[in-house]
């Protein structure tokens, strides 16, 4: 094991899948001075410009080429900078590339990974800083991942850029310096396989990206009241992990989902629903969802806060669920 931020640990995978695959390459605006957070420094000087490619200010005409790149062969990796940017080529991503291997009969293949970087992170405003993961899900043929932790970024962007069908692959901007410890070697994570992040028997906490990581600090809180929460990171929404999520809400009686995008048609509704539906003799309590209000994001820090899923909130929320019971 080795300890490194969330940041070197997808940069590492990156480094590693182009030395193993020579068809592997990258492409996007500012990669050859590091990308806007690092994620890249030193890979053009490894691989050079034609494997780290910059792209003019673009994004259609970046994701259209990588679509056609993947489709011939290639295995692109696709930077967008930001998740917000992303939405001037969704055309090309759900409407070409989700659909490919379907409309083709499966005789061509899309093997493409669209990194964006998600999240609020320091008053970027409206336009810099939503959660639209939930957006993806909703998308036949796309694989939607969202790591917690360095050693699933990196085990997670491995298996992504080795992956047959396009993922869209949303780490969040808060989290760049987050350190932690990353298996050694050539160590993948599958996908549509949760992660318990704490153990707990009273509630069960869903997350994922870095709302896992307030969704833990208000379980230990919660410990400190006598109520034990079991936190579950799902890692990748589609596929996600049902099993897992049956499995602990038989065991708690309650469910709680806690995620940072706008609650409004966000994937929490979709796990609330699933587990309802599946569940219903094991609840103890009505489930309960947890996201942002359906605003935009404002500049300002003390409004941006207002719009945070903050540990307070989770346990707060958590509270209430077990005192229904």
């Amino acid at each position: 094991m080795a300890t490194m931020t969330y940041g070197e640990a997808g940069k590492q995978a990156l480094a590693e899948e182009m030395r193993r695959d020579p068809l592997v390459w990258a492409v996007g605006e500012d990669l050859g001075r590091g990308g806007v957070f690092g994620q890249y420094k030193g890979l053009v000087e490894e691989f050079g410009p034609l494997r780290i490619s910059d792209a003019p200010i673009s994004e259609a005409a970046i994701l259209g080429a990588a679509v056609g790149a993947a489709m011939t062969g290639t295995r692109p990796v696709v930077e967008m900078r930001f998740a917000d940017f992303a939405l001037c080529a969704v055309d090309e991503l759900i409407n070409q590339a989700a659909k490919a291997r379907f409309m083709f009969g499966g005789q061509a293949r899309v093997p493409l990974v669209v990194r964006e970087p998600m999240g609020m992170w320091r008053s970027s405003a409206a336009q810099h800083s939503q959660s639209l993961e939930g957006w993806y899900t909703h998308i036949p043929g796309l694989v939607v991942v969202c790591p917690s932790t360095p050693a699933d970024n990196k085990g997670l962007l491995k298996a992504a850029i080795r992956s047959d069908d396009p993922v869209v692959y949303f780490e969040h901007k808060n989290m760049w310096a987050l350190e932690g410890e990353v298996p050694d070697g050539d160590v993948t994570v599958p996908f549509g396989v949760a992660r318990t992040a704490r153990e707990g028997r009273d509630l069960t906490i869903v997350s994922w990206s870095a709302t896992v990581h307030a969704a833990t600090k208000a379980a230990e809180t919660l410990a400190g009241e006598g109520i034990e929460a079991e936190v579950i990171d799902l890692r990748t929404l589609w596929p996600w992990d049902r099993e897992a999520v049956f499995a602990s809400v038989a065991k708690t009686g309650r469910l709680m989902v806690a995620h940072e995008a706008v609650q409004v048609g966000g994937f929490g509704a979709e796990v609330a629903a699933t587990v309802a539906e599946h569940c219903f003799k094991d609840l103890k309590a009505p489930v309960k969802r947890l996201g942002s209000p359906r605003v935009p994001i404002a500049y300002a820090p003390p409004l941006e806060d207002m719009l945070r899923v903050t540990p307070e909130k989770i346990a707060e929320a958590a509270r209430a669920v077990v005192s229904e019971s």
